[in-house]
């Protein structure tokens, strides 16, 4: 069999941190671990949010002109430069994550040379082309005609949770999809960075109920639907606390809307776990993930999870078990699930150490072996035709 050489081409790897940056650079320091070459291609700026794994061959990238989403690029095309890297790296496998004018490029660039091609679906774009309709209603339909075409053209894809494969069949959009999950660091993310004195100090009482939003504050995560459902139960129950994670463009009139809320602005690191773990509740009405990191990260932090019943998040709530589903933008709903959780103390608790137990099942270095292996199944097919 071919020497397994990985080219990634992505239309975010440095520039913003998300939970997609961040998905793909654990696996270049994982392939990078095992030995296994790979070079990456993608948009950068001139300060980037993260310190990236591996070498990253810069494209060129316009700014995404949507509002609320200006720090995000769309990489334009596959230069001569690049193209040239490329060459010189001999790649053996090429894998896409994006369907931008860097990600066609390349596809054609590899079909030219018969190599084989896997893809990876980090974003739901059909379901953000409804959100900012305003904006993107005139080419929904012609993007996904390319999306269906883009993505017949792999030999794997690769999809972060079952019921996003689900949703992706039912939108019609075809290929042979694979299941590439994604990991905890369960050390990192864990019930014992609770921090009683940390709570105190930002205002919180020991007998509140905090409940935690954690994601970037745009009003696309249904950071209105939370905002209002807390309101909706803090008329009740006086003890339920906000605590928001993260900024965005939201923020500013987040927090008018939300003025007892603490909002700890970005966090990361030891920061993050601490928040995550010195809460009681989390709460995350997004019903546009793939997957939901930050859903797993809650749960190995110890905390019983309401969110939507859509695609990706489902796939880690078991409804009662660790957590509620609530209905997508429901607000009554959202509120009616928080009340459950919060009307026994005992019940929450259980729930608790259900999510901890649950996301242990989700270990970085294990998924991404088993991607690593789709990778020799694809070199191991190609080297038969």
């Amino acid at each position: 069999m071919k020497e397994l050489r990985v080219a990634l081409f992505t239309g975010n790897y440095n520039h913003i941190r998300d939970g997609v940056s961040l998905t793909l650079n654990r696996l270049v320091k994982y392939l990078e671990d095992q030995g296994i070459p790979v070079l990456v291609f993608g948009p950068s700026i001139k300060n980037p949010k993260i310190d990236h794994c591996g070498e990253l061959v810069v494209t060129p990238s316009i700014p995404m002109l949507v509002p609320g989403r200006e720090e995000y690029r769309i990489a334009t095309h596959f230069s001569g430069s690049a193209k040239k890297r490329l060459e010189e790296f001999n790649p053996t496998l090429i894998h896409i994550a994006t369907p931008d004018g860097l990600g066609i490029g390349a596809l054609r660039w590899a079909k030219k040379r018969k190599i084989p091609v896997v893809t990876s679906y980090h974003t739901h774009f059909l379901s953000y082309a409804d959100y900012y309709a305003k904006y993107l209603n005139p080419i929904k339909i012609p993007f996904k005609m390319m999306m269906k075409w883009f993505y017949k053209q792999f030999i794997h894809t690769y999809v972060p949770s079952r019921s996003m494969i689900e949703e992706l069949h039912r939108e019609g959009i075809p290929g042979n999809m694979r299941l590439w999950a994604r990991g905890i660091d369960t050390e990192r993310f864990n019930p014992s960075k609770r921090d009683m004195e940390w709570r105190r100090n930002v205002g919180f009482a020991d007998d509140d109920i905090v409940v935690a939003f954690v994601s970037r504050l745009v009003w696309e995560k249904e950071l209105g639907t939370y905002i209002n459902a807390i309101k909706s139960v803090q008329k009740k129950d006086k003890r339920v606390r906000a605590l928001v994670v993260g900024s965005g463009p939201a923020k500013e009139e987040a927090e008018g809307l939300l003025p007892s809320a603490h909002f700890t602005g970005f966090a990361k690191g030891e920061d993050l776990a601490r928040a995550y773990a010195s809460a009681d509740v989390f709460m995350f009405p997004s019903h546009t993930e793939t997957f939901g990191n930050v859903t797993l990260e809650a749960m190995a932090s110890g905390l019983p999870c309401i969110v939507a019943d859509a695609i990706g998040s489902k796939s880690l709530v078991e409804n009662g078990v660790n957590g509620f589903l609530g209905r997508k933008e429901s607000v009554e709903d959202f509120s009616k699930q928080l009340e459950k959780v919060i009307a026994d103390e005992s019940k929450r608790l259980a729930m608790g150490v259900s999510s901890r137990d649950m996301a242990l099942g989700y270990q970085w270095d294990s998924i991404n072996s088993g991607l690593v292996n789709n990778y020799r199944e694809v070199l191991e097919q190609s080297g038969k035709e």
